[in-house]
């Protein structure tokens, strides 16, 4: 119950800071899993992507209520300007927004200007950053990888080096030359990654800057202690902003609009996120009124609703339930690099086959996920470009008897009677399976271990937090491990990214390097859409399956319980978290049970 304890502290500190927030509108998030940075040259992880939007901007964002996602402007005065030859982006910024006020400006107020957007755009190059967002720019702003391939040479990053893609014509213009066009440039700009630093802050902080984000957001960090407790606060100096969207026909989403209409934003003051890792205890930590919203744990989906309606107990609070479909693709990845499962010869592809047929995805989903998912057929989700409902790629088929004969076909067999199979050259074989630390992720290697058990394969585990294991795939240290992925935009383009040759040590865990997989890639990222285009994001999904450096497991489905004193909050599909638009009726959290 540690959580339970950090969370009764993180809500009901003594003295004059409590007194001071007792009748401020205040937000009160749960995750799961710890932050890793707010810096966006570095942030993959859901907390730290939520915590770092909301105080590090954009140029653009996604518009709160319209779906399909639509880009609106946020720093920008308006979308950007495209050339006729797609090759040329120009955004134009507002006017007279400032940083917050920080000792790396020596007390004077900062304006926000096209220089920071182009210096935080070359942090991804920096080698040293190891920025694991470089794949959105890397082979895409002339000039730009020139800049990086000297660093790697001088051990250096040269941020006063030309760049030819990279131009700041005027003090509120950034334009963007690109090496070849790119369909989906814009859409980079609504993320969380491409928020703007200022220079002097990075200098200032130096290897600390992740814990020091400054920005011209709606939030500023207030309180943090690193793995537990993170406090934003509404920011004094932002500019005046006021809830504008367009009209939706879904009755929610317009009741939303009337509420928030002509609304200045953000709505709350205070924003208090806790790190609770064991799902019961965020359970009890709702249940008892200390969160708002609760991303509904799946081992307890049962106690909050049946088919999507609310228990009455729940109910009867005033406890809403909220559905939202989350373009996601789940899978496990082997190291395409690794000496036992990596290679492309047909020993190792026909063994990560073989631990691919060995895995029930159906009874993953029953046991595991507690019927919140559904098998994934493809790579790409509904609801983004490139799906096609009418596939039946097989992708998720269970057969243990087939994976018994395919290895031994091809050599792995159990020569020493211990139930467990050698390599084909009789040296002994153990897998590495990496997993979180938690209970879910327990029951997760349970089940691994007696799927594995069933075709003779012995499987150790490698336990750690999160971010730890993704510093530790981008390096090419992990074997097998599972994962999943969150579109960024809706278009499969950045699902496939997750398999391009040239990202592996960045997104492609996998490190899968197949020169046709990468040359459908290249044509998909310049082919408007059409036929054509969706033939190749299926032929895409045809060689993983057959070479195997991924198994598609699922599609989660994610409910969240909202409070009844929380307003306006939606789960938006391209854009973390609702933070800024939610409010918090005050009158009936004082009269909550």
């Amino acid at each position: 119950m540690l959580g339970l304890i950090g969370l009764a502290l993180l809500l009901a500190e003594p003295g004059k800071a409590a007194s001071q927030t007792a009748e401020a509108k205040t937000l009160r998030i749960v995750f799961q899993t710890p932050e890793a940075s707010f810096d966006p040259g570095s942030v993959s992880d859901e907390v730290s992507i939520s915590v770092t939007e909301n105080i590090i901007e954009p140029l653009l964002r996604s518009d709160y209520l319209a779906r399909p996602a639509k880009l609106v402007p946020n720093t920008a005065e308006g979308l950007p300007e495209v050339s006729a030859d797609g090759l040329s982006y120009t955004f134009r910024l507002r006017k007279g927004i400032f940083f917050t006020p920080d000792p790396a400006f020596k007390g004077k107020p900062r304006e926000l200007v096209a220089a920071d957007y182009a210096y935080s755009i070359r942090r991804h190059f920096d080698p040293k950053l190891k920025s694991p967002s470089l794949w959105l720019f890397a082979g895409k702003i002339a000039g730009a990888d020139a800049t990086r391939e000297a660093a790697l040479k001088t051990g250096r990053y040269d941020y006063d080096a030309p760049v030819a893609g990279l131009e700041t014509p005027e003090r509120h213009s950034l334009r963007i030359r690109l090496a070849r066009p790119d369909r989906n440039f814009a859409q980079v700009f609504a993320m969380a990654v491409t928020g703007a630093l200022a220079r002097e802050v990075v200098e200032h902080y130096g290897q600390d800057i992740g814990g020091h984000p400054v920005g011209t957001g709606p939030f500023v960090l207030k309180e943090y202690r690193r793995g537990n407790k993170i406090v934003l606060e509404a920011n004094p100096h932002f500019r005046e902003l006021r809830f504008a969207a367009e009209t939706n026909p879904d009755p929610e989403r317009q009741a939303i609009a009337r509420r928030l209409h002509g609304q200045r934003l953000p709505r709350v003051q205070r924003v208090e996120v806790a790190i609770i890792e064991e799902p019961q205890s965020r359970w009890l930590a709702f249940l008892n009124g200390e969160i708002d919203v609760l991303p509904l744990p799946r081992d307890l989906a049962e106690l909050a609703h049946r088919n999507g309606k609310l228990s009455p107990e729940l109910a009867a609070k005033g406890v809403r339930l909220q559905a939202h479909p989350v373009p996601n693709v789940y899978f496990f990845f082997f190291n395409l690099d690794d000496p036992v499962v990596g290679g492309y010869t047909p020993e190792k592809i026909a063994l990560r086959r073989a631990i691919a047929l060995a895995y029930d995805t159906d009874e993953a989903i029953r046991q595991l996920f507690k019927g919140e998912a559904i098998p994934a057929q493809q790579i790409i989700p509904a609801d983004v470009y490139g799906h096609d409902p009418k596939a039946q790629l097989k992708a998720t088929r269970f057969n243990p008897a087939e994976a018994r004969a395919l290895l031994d076909r091809f050599g792995y067999r159990d020569r020493d009677g211990d139930g467990y199979r050698e390599l084909p050259d009789g040296k002994p074989m153990v897998l590495e399976r990496a997993s979180v630390t938690s209970t879910e992720a327990r029951q997760a290697d349970e089940f691994w271990k007696r799927s594995m058990d069933a075709i003779g394969i012995r499987l150790s585990f490698r336990k750690d937090k999160l971010p730890e294991l993704r510093k530790l795939h981008r390096a090419g240290k992990i074997q097998l491990m599972s994962e999943g992925w969150n579109a960024d935009y809706p278009d499969g383009e950045n699902f496939m990214q997750l398999l391009y040759g040239p990202n592996a040590g960045q997104e492609n865990a996998a490190r899968f390097k197949l020169p046709e997989f990468d040359r459908l890639y290249e044509d998909t990222r310049n082919l408007p859409d059409s036929l054509e285009r969706l033939g190749k994001f299926r032929r895409m999904t045809e060689l993983v399956i057959a070479y195997a450096p991924w198994r598609l497991t699922h599609h989660l489905t994610e409910h969240d319980l909202v409070q009844p004193w929380v307003t306006n909050y939606l789960k938006h599909s391209f854009q973390a978290s609702s933070w800024i638009y939610a409010d918090i009726d005050a009158a009936k959290r004082r009269g909550k049970p």
